[in-house]
């Protein structure tokens, strides 16, 4: 009886999709450069997105307004009676 040993090669599969660096030195400069500013250019916006986020959450709270402390208003007393309880004692371990 013949067995057939299937392997999952790791090294073609890496080699597949692993970025490869051009050999010209100007090409490799160049697409450096374009990533640096691509992550500028994110960085970038993204700064501007949170300051539009943290500017409109200001400008819903002043335009929505203070509300009003419940505290001050008389007929809105809430009386009760509170009782203070203790822990359980857990049970020893032994």
């Amino acid at each position: 009886m013949r067995f057939r040993t299937f392997r999952f090669d790791t090294a073609f599969l890496g080699a597949l999709f692993s970025p490869r660096k051009p050999r010209a030195p100007l090409l490799r400069v160049a697409l450096g450069l374009v990533g640096v500013a691509l992550l500028a250019l994110l960085v970038f916006f993204s700064v501007f997105v949170g300051a539009a986020m943290i500017a409109a959450g200001l400008a819903w709270k002043l335009l929505r307004g203070r509300a009003r402390p419940a505290t001050g208003q008389a007929g809105h007393v809430m009386d009760a009676e509170y009782r203070v309880l203790r822990k359980p004692v857990l049970p020893s371990p032994h």
